[in-house]
């Protein structure tokens, strides 16, 4: 969530961030903001200065009670009563102004990052780095994953529909252990890499939701268990930046590197097309999260040093891939700035999204009170940042694609340690 604050002091850079995504109202909701605010705060003037009338009768009173004026005392009573009904409605107005403030303020989007390139969709993202060459399949039928789950059986997209519905596949076999494989190797590489690893609840409270901003935003894209009032997480960011809500950390705790893998639940699939098929878009998918809670001195060095990590996967899995800088309009409503990478794949002949990280500034710190104190003893917001290291579902198809042979699937060197075979046939 934006802060009043930042916007009045730096609003002509807010208005540019908001319409960098497209906003174009941005001006006139960021003036309602600050209107909001002022008048907020001219309530909470008047309040306090009432308050302070009402201390100084009361001690007016007393001093009349004990000269014995106490008729006197009577009368500056009455003045207490009409006090105590302003402040009372004042209150009222007070919280009326402060939810209202809120609410608006829930609805803008952050501020990107001055590097974040103008767009209104995908086809403007910038391409900032390509590793790898592009697999040359060799063999006369290249079949996309879909196909190539059917001949070596290993995926049931069927059986996940008679169990539960369309984009919950049942994994089986080789294709089960793939997935232990992938996700057990991402938890031992980040290990290695110092991250600490957390293993969250996946159903989180409507303050989880409000506090890393899937609510309001994308609350028709989560599942809700109305009974209990909980939203099973699209992503373990959400419970693990959780964790710090409502705390004040010491600075020397900073940088804070946080690993976990989750099952994921998002009601988002559902269009139709080549480009969500089998494995490219599910409700139910696997995911190894990494989530970063630093100074704001050292956030976009902690975004590079993440980039990079999750490169050092996806060449591990000797996969193809691209970074992309997000632009304006294909970014999170969150972020601040987002990189996202892309593996190709060879049957489908493109690029697949695989991770997304992203710095969120004080974003999210803000709603979370997500906050350090320094060597000064002042608390000062943290900066959290998240990546996908990484999503299964994409990172199957990918493997399954690109090495397959006639005589089967060549699984990445990496993983053989942790699959116990090295060919699906």
């Amino acid at each position: 969530m934006l802060q009043v604050t930042f916007i009045r002091d730096n609003f002509d850079l807010a208005v540019r961030g908001l319409r960098k995504r497209n906003l174009d109202d941005a001006e006139t909701l960021l003036k309602q903001a600050i209107q909001l605010d002022d008048e907020r705060k001219s309530i909470q003037l008047q309040r306090d200065q009432l308050q302070a009338e009402s201390n100084s009768i009361s001690k007016t009173i007393g001093e009349l009670m004990k000269s014995g004026q106490k008729a006197e005392a009577e009368k500056v009573k009455s003045r207490t009563s009409e006090i105590k009904l302003q402040v009372k409605q004042l209150e009222v107005s007070y919280i009326e102004k402060e939810t209202a403030l809120n609410q608006l303020l829930y609805t803008l989007p952050n501020i990107p990052h001055e590097s974040v390139p103008s767009g209104k969709s995908a086809d403007d993202n910038e391409t900032v780095f390509t590793h790898g060459i592009l697999p040359n399949l060799g063999v006369d039928e290249k079949l996309a994953h879909w196909d190539l789950i059917k001949k070596y059986d290993i995926i049931d997209f069927e059986l996940g529909v008679k169990i539960s519905g369309a984009g919950f596949p049942v994994y089986k076999g080789k294709g089960a252990r793939l997935q232990r494989a992938l996700i057990n190797f991402f938890l031992d590489e980040a290990l290695q890499a110092g991250y600490t690893e957390i293993q969250p609840p996946v159903l989180v409270n409507e303050d989880s939701g409000y506090g890393t901003g899937q609510l309001p935003d994308k609350e028709g894209q989560m599942y809700f268990a109305p009974v209990d009032n909980l939203y099973l997480i699209p992503t373990a960011e959400v419970p693990i930046t959780n964790i710090y809500r409502n705390e004040i950390l010491q600075e020397e705790q900073l940088p804070i590197k946080n690993v976990g893998y989750t099952p994921c639940f998002r009601r988002e699939a559902g269009s139709w097309g080549a480009h969500v098929r089998g494995l490219n878009r599910l409700h139910q998918f696997d995911k190894v999260e990494i989530v970063h809670i630093c100074h704001p001195d050292k956030s976009y060095e902690a975004l590079e040093e993440m980039s990079t990590y999750v490169q050092g996967l996806l060449q591990k899995l000797e996969l193809p891939y691209r970074v992309l800088r997000l632009c304006g309009g294909d970014m999170g409503f969150t972020s601040a700035l987002t990189y996202d990478m892309e593996v190709f794949s060879a049957a489908q002949e493109r690029w697949l999204e695989v991770s997304s990280v992203s710095n969120f500034e004080t974003f999210q710190a803000n709603r979370l009170k997500l906050r350090f104190r320094d060597e000064s003893k002042k608390t000062n917001l943290a900066h959290t940042l998240n990546g996908s290291a990484l999503a299964l579902p994409r990172i199957v198809a990918a493997i399954l694609e690109n090495n397959q042979h006639a005589e089967g699937i060549k699984m990445p060197e990496v993983l053989v340690p942790y699959l116990g075979f090295d060919w699906i046939r």
